[in-house]
């Protein structure tokens, strides 16, 4: 069987920045071992896969090792394969996913992602987080449905932030979220995963559903810029609308290609 893949660079206007997700889209569901196996060769942070439905479209994202609940990236990468590439007529689409309802705009060549806000609460850090964050000081940590939140002084502070990755990966959850109020943007962050087989991930927009509600109370402002400082880098556009928030960045496309499945 050949199926069609893109590779998408998402949250970025260049090429060879933002963060890669591979997309292969789909007339029917395969076996979740076969998505799991294409995911794993394909070896980058997600793979995003979507079949056709009546109201839209049904979204799954794996990374190398795991389906996820929710990804940013590859669903807005999925966007622009289905506008840009498949020339879909609107500029809206609806995807059905594990997180409820998600749903993408598209104007100007901009994707904008619109997802449910995360729930977090303050909470108490286990002791490896503090272990791996011990060269600075943590000013708050919170805990959402999936991740840790954790708030630093500035943006130095976590750019230059350097985490033991062994030790961070047995936390109890999917992932750790850093942030610090920005230089030049409202708030910056980075992200953090090995307990998903993502050592660090370039941009993740799923951790902006926790980062938009947490910096729109504290900066008493619903429209906010951020940025990711991975080593990739990227730029977001974020909104806090009641209990959605929305998200949105650019895409490239890297690659278009077939791959052959048993």
């Amino acid at each position: 069987m050949k199926l069609s893949i893109y590779q998408i660079d998402a949250f970025t206007d260049k090429l060879f920045g933002g963060n890669p997700a591979a997309i292969v889209p789909l007339e029917e569901w395969l076996p979740d071992a076969t998505l799991l196996a294409v995911a794993a060769e394909n070896n980058l942070a997600e793979t995003g896969f979507y079949v056709p439905t009546e109201n839209g479209f049904h979204i799954r994202w794996f990374t190398p090792t795991v389906e996820v609940d929710l990804c940013g990236h590859a669903t807005l990468a999925a966007a622009y394969v289905i506008f840009n590439i498949k020339k879909y007529d609107g500029q809206r689409i609806r995807f059905e996913s594990r997180s409820g309802e998600l749903i993408v705009d598209c104007m100007d060549n901009w994707l904008t992602l619109n997802f449910p806000v995360d729930q977090f609460q303050v909470a108490v850090p286990p002791p490896a987080l503090v272990e791996s964050i011990h060269s600075v000081t943590m000013l708050e940590v919170y805990k959402g449905r999936s991740d840790y939140l954790v708030v630093l002084d500035s943006e130095q502070e976590v750019l230059d932030l350097d985490l033991d990755i062994i030790i961070l990966s047995t936390i109890p959850a999917r992932g750790i979220i850093v942030t610090a109020p920005g230089n030049d943007v409202d708030f910056v962050s980075r992200f953090f995963a090995p307990q998903s087989g993502i050592d660090e991930d370039p941009v993740t927009g799923s951790a902006h559903t926790t980062l938009i509600p947490y910096w729109a109370e504290r900066l008493s402002k619903n429209r906010l810029t951020a940025k990711q400082l991975s080593k990739r880098g990227g730029f977001l556009k974020c909104e806090l609308d009641g209990d959605r928030v929305y998200i949105g960045g650019q895409a490239k496309l890297y690659l278009e290609g077939e791959i052959l499945v048993d």
